[in-house]
């Protein structure tokens, strides 16, 4: 079994990688020298998926069709690139010296890996397989969504003995900090359109109440791991506040902010009968017709995140939010001329 993926998995895509070893785009550490991504299947039903020598599990994430991926508040955004054990020995062996048969990559650059990785006195040390079972060759993995700055991880092959950490000078090598920023990534969250009241179509000056079913806004999370490192962290998001942008200057929010903060579970209130004469405490009141159109009105969640990981790590993340728009239809209040 490929110790790299530690699973027999249901789904494998392969995708083939040549040349000089780099950092490469998809996904790591396939017995044949090419890339893979695995999704497997627990006893529970949940899935874990094998991505770049990380494993996530979703299981915790937010699903259906309006889900989303959160854009961080600040400019912040996951790492482009990492390091994690990507070969065995022997895999290694197996994925480069194809390439250098084929003489693709210039003389010099395959003398220069023969150096590197064959002792031409003892076969038994050729790319470690010495060490077969302590340890592994890591490389490069790349976040294909995230892919400015991805050429910073551009060291070759390096060899770390079991139990061992990275060499000094390699940035990005996996950490629980790392996978948790990675895990960031993978979070979605459901959509964020607002029950309002009245439903669809409002009065100018009338205050429209604005709420979101608390049971769709529960805290998601994504665990990553390297388990051939025995690490893991755990990002987890939880429902901060909601922001309402009416779609138009001529419209004042409930409260002035327009920021509804989350109280007791609870993302503004459900309008009942006999509070037509309230203000709202999430809510929206427009001062002027939409006339033959309609106003785009934006809800944006706000979501706090946090992660855990091995050996007591933790801390925060900068915020993310997810939003959509919905249409208001917002007409005058009719008089009737007796």
């Amino acid at each position: 079994m490929n110790r790299l993926l530690l699973a027999s998995g249901l789904t494998a895509v392969s995708l083939a990688v040549a040349g000089p070893a780099h950092a490469e785009k998809g996904f790591g550490g396939s017995t044949d020298g090419q890339t893979e991504q695995r999704a497997d299947t627990g006893g529970d039903g949940t899935v874990s998926v094998t991505v770049g020598g990380v494993v996530f599990d979703r299981s915790k994430n937010g699903g259906g069709a309006s889900a989303g991926a959160l854009t961080s508040s600040t400019s912040w955004t996951p790492p482009p690139c990492w390091y994690a054990p990507k070969y065995t020995p022997e895999q290694l062996q197996k994925y480069l010296e194809p390439i250098w048969g084929a003489e693709s990559t210039g003389y010099e650059w395959d003398a220069a890996q023969r150096k590197k990785y064959l002792n031409e006195e003892n076969h038994s040390k050729d790319f470690n397989k010495d060490k077969t079972g302590k340890g592994y060759w890591w490389g490069s993995y790349v976040n294909e969504d995230y892919p400015p700055g991805w050429d910073s991880c551009d060291k070759d092959y390096f060899w770390v003995d079991e139990g061992s950490v990275p060499p000094a000078d390699i940035e990005n090598a996996v950490t629980p900090e790392i996978l948790a920023e990675l895990a960031y990534a993978e979070i979605r969250v459901p959509g964020t359109e607002v029950t309002l009241a009245p439903a669809n179509t409002t009065k100018v000056n009338l205050p429209t109440w604005a709420w979101l079913d608390t049971a769709d806004f529960k805290p998601v999370s994504v665990t990553a791991s390297v388990p051939v490192l025995g690490i893991q962290a755990t990002a987890t998001a939880e429902p901060r506040s909601l922001r309402i942008d009416p779609g138009t200057t001529d419209a004042e929010t409930y409260p002035s902010s327009g920021v509804c903060e989350i109280a007791d579970g609870h993302i503004g209130e459900p309008y009942a009968r006999g509070k037509a004469g309230e203000t709202p405490p999430c809510g929206v009141r427009y001062l002027r017709s939409s006339g033959n159109g309609s106003y785009p009105l934006r809800a944006t969640i706000t979501w706090q995140i946090t992660w855990t990981g091995t050996g007591g790590a933790g801390g925060d993340l900068p915020d993310g939010t997810f939003g959509a728009t919905q249409d208001v239809v917002v007409q005058e209040i009719q008089a009737i001329n007796r």
